[in-house]
């Protein structure tokens, strides 16, 4: 995979070899979750990741002005080309649907347990349920399919899952 260069406006910028000389580095300040760090400049998607500790789980975004979607940082040696007072971002709400109903989600996956609780935070006691838990509109990598016990998947906005209760007795 080719490294992109990011813009402080948060576009791909042409590919380009960067620039290792010294006095074109310098370090700037920079907001990740609201917590204020101080980065060199540039640096690189790896860096950031490091720099704020996201977890393996969570993926950082730069924020973008007006009406664009923000970018997904990759962690990769990617470069990025900082801008004073820059704002990043790991915890991306998305809206899901369970069942009908919407629910904000902040994690990049959701496990078979979680969904299952969403859609059915008690169960009765003494009951013997199985659930079937559908999903569809998820992103490229699984954009329809079943959920099954003990697995997850990752989510974007405004998918769809469907949780189906069956009674074993």
């Amino acid at each position: 995979m080719q490294d992109e260069h990011f813009s402080s406006e948060g576009a791909a910028a042409d590919q380009m070899p960067a620039k290792s000389s010294h006095h074109t580095e310098h370090v700037v300040r920079i907001h990740i979750d609201r917590e204020t760090y101080e980065s060199h400049n540039p640096t690189t998607g790896e860096a950031l990741y490091e720099l704020a500790h996201i977890p393996h789980h969570r993926e950082l975004f730069q924020e973008v002005g007006g009406d664009h979607e923000d970018l997904a940082v990759p962690r990769d040696t990617t470069v990025i080309h900082l801008k004073q007072d820059e704002h990043f971002y790991s915890q991306k709400a998305v809206t899901i649907f369970v069942n009908g109903e919407p629910h904000e989600e902040t994690e990049t996956r959701l496990s078979f347990a979680a969904v299952v609780k969403i859609a059915y935070p008690t169960t009765p006691s003494g009951a013997t349920i199985e659930f079937t838990v559908t999903y569809r509109n998820g992103p490229r990598v699984n954009p329809k399919g079943s959920l099954t016990v003990g697995h997850s998947v990752k989510i974007q906005n405004r998918m769809i899952f469907d949780v189906t209760p069956t009674d074993r007795s």
